[in-house]
């Protein structure tokens, strides 16, 4: 069992700079280098710790083994006035995810909404990284992701045809904290079983079952039994919907076409995933979306808790001040994560530099 007491903190600039060196090691350009490490330590910045610093041993191992290209060069192979689709040249998903973020955005301002789809991309971390932009913005945001690997099978089966596929919303609310919700279609995320397992920790019956239907809890063990959907088959649908908007549509990989990640490093993933921006003004409206939402969402706070429950809480909350805290002093790296990057960087040859 992990300790809680058992991190280090580490400065962010510190860990900014330990995995621009170890992505710079395998031949990505400084600026590419700066944009993933930067990106990757702002997931943990905003709590979403499985998605950020903890997924550098994968993304090396794809980078060294030619599975993902470290001087992908992003393009936008086909445009209209609301919507475009970015080839991210197998590169390091943040790269491609990015850009159409901020294309998304643009488009939003001119066309009221605006949607681009990614084709040839990778794993890019949580997509609150790429909605929180348009809350901040002032729009409305959403983006989903084909999973960078199939761990669940369609509902009733047993055949690993579908991934965790994620989706995330955003939208302003008139505070630093905008209403952001980035959830997989699965119980859990693959991310959270992979920490535990890092830990030595159990999982929580309900988050997957073995092929024999019986609850698995041994994160070691998760290549021996299937995740769960969120509401069975509803979570299955929506799986499967955002496999068809994400996937299909970009000419991306969605069922026995997806590239497990992890298990192999050598191969192209053609993973992909979209980003959207709504603009309010499309609809006639400004602050006043905000202003709205902030009343809706005080009555809601505003809730008597049930019994034994803590106050009520929307998606966001707490988010923008707890992230200002640890960019004051520092991450709370899990002890068995820093020496792990310890280890890759003698791996890889690169300077860690975070003592």
């Amino acid at each position: 069992m992990s300790n809680p007491a058992s991190s280090v903190q580490v400065k962010t600039e510190q860990l900014i700079e330990c995995i621009h060196n170890a992505l710079s090691s395998q031949g990505v350009p400084d600026r590419d280098a700066t944009t993933v490490a930067t990106l990757m330590v702002e997931a943990d910045l905003y709590g979403h710790e499985t998605h950020g610093v903890f997924r550098l041993r994968q993304y090396m191992a794809r980078l060294h083994d030619g599975g993902c290209n470290a001087r992908a060069d992003v393009s936008i192979v086909h445009e209209t006035a609301a919507t475009a689709l970015v080839d991210g040249d197998n590169g390091l998903g943040h790269l491609a995810l990015r850009q159409a973020c901020e294309l998304a955005i643009s488009k939003a301002r001119e066309a009221g909404i605006g949607w681009v789809g990614v084709r040839r991309g990778n794993h890019a971390g949580p997509l609150a990284l790429y909605v929180r932009p348009q809350a901040e913005a002032g729009m409305l945001g959403m983006a989903a992701s084909v999973g960078s690997a199939n761990h669940v099978p369609p509902f009733g089966g047993t055949d690993l045809l579908l991934g965790t596929n994620p989706i995330a919303f955003s939208a302003p609310n008139g505070s630093e904290d905008p209403f952001v919700l980035d959830m997989a279609t699965t119980v859990a995320a693959m991310g959270k079983i992979k920490v535990l397992a890092q830990r030595g920790d159990p999982m929580p019956e309900g988050w997957m079952v073995g092929r024999d239907g019986a609850p698995l809890t041994d994160p070691a063990k998760k290549a021996d039994g299937f995740m769960l959907p969120i509401g069975g088959p509803k979570g299955f649908g929506l799986s499967v919907a955002i496999g068809l908007m994400a996937g299909v549509l970009n000419g991306a990989a969605f069922g026995s076409d997806v590239v497990d990640f992890t298990n192999d490093t050598t191969s192209e993933t053609n993973t992909g995933q979209f980003v959207m921006a709504l603009n309010p003004a499309a609809f006639g409206m400004g602050e006043e979306f905000g202003e709205t939402t902030a009343r809706i969402f005080a009555d809601m706070r505003a809730s008597e808790p049930l019994p034994g429950h803590d106050p009520v809480r929307l998606p966001g909350d707490g988010k923008h001040t707890a992230a200002a805290e640890r960019r004051r002093n520092g991450l709370s790296l899990n002890h068995a994560l820093y020496e792990d990057l310890l280890a890759l960087a003698e791996r890889y040859g690169f300077k860690a530099n975070l003592d």
